[in-house]
């Protein structure tokens, strides 16, 4: 067998690699030098988020929405439910406590309403055995409620006791909140007027920021601006429905605001004018025959209130509070959204107990139930 010697290295082959490997070193070069600058154009982008960031947000005073460090949970973590907590001797305290007063309280007389507000940081209970360090108007959660006659003119003065800036906007004011609403420091007082043009019944809150933890701590009530002519009402009611949101039970020591919970809309409570259940302990009153108009608002800080009377029905809705049409009649159940009202009539001719609820039975459960009592009965229900 012949064999043959191996053929030689070709001298262009040989070029050819150099050249193949030269160039896949510049494209590694290339793609190194690439790789490098990408890195360092995404540090500066980073670097000017971050001086970005640092400049403050501008917005109109007392309504910037950010949260405080103070009110934020440092981990972002909710506290556990509360929901429900009560001392042995919860029963005794909820007969002892002293019901809020839903009445409708009489307008002024004259054109002119004067309204005095003082802001203070007070503890109050919210449910039996249950304290929580408040921030209020007048002293009270809800502050009493304001009732004017439309076409009259509002005179509000705001004094401010407490240790910290806040405010006041009034949904039934058609003004200029930059002017009216905005904070004003401890110790200060401001002043403005507006015409109570629009009837209907409207929330009134802090504006302060962040108005979330403002509202969630207490700073709420409602305004009642009645037209001429409406259908006669035997027993008239105010109610305000709200969350509480604790970061701790509030039975040892007072509870305050956790932030992350409000965030989340997770209440531990949810009441009728600021004490869970108050109602069904010393429920309102009516008698048989009786027409009996609520005055609803749900001042949240969040959640909307399906305003509901078991056994009856709605028979007059004036739904988010327009008066000027006619009202809707003889309806289920209405919707009052967070930051909104509703007037409702209902008449109840046979003796009992009618619970007044939000159908978002969740809110039920967590204390927003009350009765109204038609008649001379006796005893109570749960629902």
């Amino acid at each position: 067998m012949t064999s043959y010697p191996a053929p030689a290295p070709s001298t262009e082959s040989g070029a050819g690699l150099k050249l193949l490997a030269l160039f896949l070193s510049l494209v590694v070069l290339i793609m190194g030098f690439f790789g490098l600058w990408l890195a360092i154009s995404a540090q500066h982008a980073a670097d000017r988020a971050g001086k970005v960031e640092s400049v403050p947000a501008q917005s109109m005073p007392g309504m910037d929405m950010s949260t405080p460090a103070s009110t934020a949970g440092a981990t972002g973590v909710a506290t556990p439910s509360f929901a429900g907590a009560a001392p042995a001797n919860a029963d005794a305290l909820a007969m002892a406590h002293a019901a809020y007063p839903a009445a409708l309280p009489a307008a002024p007389a004259g054109p002119v309403a004067a309204v005095h507000l003082g802001i203070s940081h007070d503890v109050l209970q919210i449910a039996p055995g249950v304290k929580y360090e408040t921030w209020t108007f007048n002293h009270s959660v809800p502050a009493p409620p304001i009732h004017v006659r439309q076409g009259q003119l509002v005179k509000v003065t705001l004094t401010n006791n407490s240790p910290m800036p806040h405010s006041v906007d009034f949904h039934a004011a058609r003004i200029a909140p930059n002017l009216a609403f905005t904070d004003i420091a401890p110790g200060a007082t401001k002043t403005f007027e507006f015409k109570a043009n629009d009837p209907g019944v409207y929330m009134v809150h802090c504006g302060t920021a962040p108005v979330l933890a403002h509202i969630a701590n207490g700073m709420y009530f409602a305004i009642v601006v009645e037209p001429p002519n409406l259908p006669h009402a035997d027993r008239q009611y105010v109610l305000v429905s709200s969350e509480w949101y604790l970061n701790s039970d509030g039975l040892t020591k007072p509870a305050s605001l956790d932030m992350v919970k409000a965030e989340q809309s997770t209440p531990d409570w949810v009441t009728w004018n600021g004490y869970a259940g108050q109602y069904k302990t010393h429920p309102l009153t009516a008698d048989p025959g009786d027409t009996v108009r609520f005055w609803v608002v749900a001042a949240g800080p969040s959640l909307d209130t399906t305003f509901h009377v078991v056994g009856t029905l709605l028979n007059r809705a004036w739904v988010n509070a327009d008066m000027v049409d006619q009202p809707q009649h003889d309806i289920q159940t209405a919707l009052v959204p967070a930051g909104g009202g509703g007037i409702f009539d209902v008449k109840i001719d046979q003796p009992g107990l009618y619970p007044f609820v939000s159908h978002q039975f969740a809110s039920v459960a967590l204390g927003q139930v009350g009765l109204l009592k038609v008649g001379d009965v006796q005893g109570t229900m749960s629902h």
